[in-house]
């Protein structure tokens, strides 16, 4: 919320992050190595701060297109949204009049074998042909989306990309616990960006710096 009122342009994307455990394998036999478990991060990231937006957790193999609708509303409670854009993964009349919805656009690139049809979506068709016509000015937009690889970066670097906890609950609970961390390192950032010390950091005690 501190930075609501400079982000109105976001990017949705999901990254996986390992966890301890192994996946069932049939060993040595089979020439088959033991793999690591993983848990997927769907997020919508704020462009120009990278704040976190909104996230759903899932597992690693869970499809990332149904994920992108409730990314956009709960964004959409906290936030003004301009433009999101996102991959093709996430290419679907539904997820653009989802964005329509909240007064945005979505800059989603179309499949190969797409057409321009509605089929019920006249939003469809008209961002069919603008993609078309004006491919450089549309990928201009697309662009940003690169800003949500570099949030989930940021994430995994600072706060590691591998969960310690064994218990799925728990994993969703320290990876959000990640999130919240990296949000509160973009407030921090944001604040001394524009002159503004946390007062937190204003108070002393024994031992704190």
């Amino acid at each position: 919320m501190p930075v609501a009122g400079i982000e109105v342009d976001f990017a949705v994307d999901s990254t996986g992050f390992r966890t301890t455990q192994f996946n069932a394998y049939n060993g040595a036999k089979h020439g088959q190595k033991k793999e690591h478990q993983w848990v997927k991060a769907h997020l919508c990231a704020g462009v120009k701060t990278n704040v976190v937006a909104a996230v759903a957790i899932t597992d690693a193999y869970s499809n990332d297109s149904p994920q992108f609708g409730p990314l956009i509303k709960k964004t959409a409670e906290g936030f003004t949204i301009n433009e999101v854009s996102a991959d093709l993964a996430y290419s679907s009349r539904m997820n653009l009049q989802t964005v329509a919805s909240t007064g945005g656009k979505a800059y989603i690139p179309f499949k190969k074998n797409a057409t321009g049809k509605a089929r019920g979506s006249t939003l469809w068709g008209k961002m069919y042909h603008y993609f078309q016509l004006n491919r450089d000015e549309f990928m201009e937009h697309y662009h940003k989306r690169s800003n949500v690889e570099a949030t989930n970066a940021a994430i995994k670097r600072k706060f590691g990309e591998t969960l310690k906890s064994k218990n799925p609950t728990a994993q969703v609970n320290e990876l959000l616990a990640k999130i919240i961390a990296h949000n509160l390192t973009v407030v921090i950032h944001e604040m001394y960006e524009n002159g503004i010390q946390p007062e937190f950091l204003h108070e002393k005690s024994e031992g704190f710096t």
